[in-house]
């Protein structure tokens, strides 16, 4: 990559608009323009402007279907960077919530949610700080499943794709508890079976999700977590 190209993909990003734009879509959906123009409480022009810039530089991928465009992060690497920046950005005195629901939901993102398309959060953490101390998975030098690691998803029938250019397991830097959570094929594959065998459900209109009864008993049968870790 020459410099301008990585200064071109930094410009992209260093919008308010469009970070709020990328924050949103974090939670692995594809969004219409109307969405993300109220969500970030911008007009439908500036929209359409934004999304166009970060279309052609490869950060979204654009889906029309009918009348309705839709758009999604391009892939799982911009995922990681978004989410990685927004994690090492120094954080401003955050505003008190104004509502009950919204500290609520706050709480809510805080103790479990998805990033993109793996589990975050301090669900995520606790999860991944589990894998560690079993042996599954390995952080020293770097995120790593180990053979024992290979074997547990194998033995609770998640199957691992290795084809293709993403890692099995890397380190997402998490946003809230500001240390790592698994990424990778490994964190995807997790996150979507916990999801359809209904460990985790997703709650409110966001990316948070919750365990539930169900998911707290796998959990601590296939990692040791206590329920208490995870509520």
């Amino acid at each position: 990559m020459a410099p301008r190209d990585l200064a071109a993909l930094a410009a992209l990003i260093a919008d308010e608009t469009r970070a709020a734009f990328l924050l949103a879509l974090l939670d692995g959906r594809a969004w219409t323009a109307g969405e993300l123009a109220r969500h970030a409480g911008v007009a439908a022009s500036t929209t359409s402007e934004h999304l166009g810039r970060l279309v052609a530089g490869g950060v979204l991928a654009e889906e029309r279907q009918g009348r309705h465009r839709y758009v999604r992060l391009a892939d799982p690497g911009i995922a990681h960077l978004v989410e990685d920046l927004a994690a090492r950005a120094e954080p401003a005195a955050p505003d008190p919530p104004r509502t009950l629901r919204a500290a609520s939901a706050g709480r809510a993102m805080a103790r479990g949610r998805t990033c993109y398309d793996h589990l975050a959060g301090r669900l995520g953490i606790v999860v991944t700080e589990a894998m560690t101390a079993r042996g599954l998975l390995r952080q020293d030098t770097g995120f790593a499943l180990t053979d024992r690691g290979l074997t547990w998803f194998a033995d609770l029938g998640i199957p691992l794709a290795t084809t293709g250019r993403r890692p099995v397991a890397r380190g997402c830097l998490d946003l809230t508890e500001r240390r790592p959570h698994l990424a990778g094929l490994a964190g995807a594959a997790l996150c979507r079976h916990a999801l359809d065998r209904g460990w985790c459900v997703r709650i409110g209109s966001e990316r948070a999700v919750k365990v539930t009864p169900e998911g707290e008993d796998a959990l601590q049968q296939a990692l040791g977590v206590s329920p208490l870790e995870i509520r």
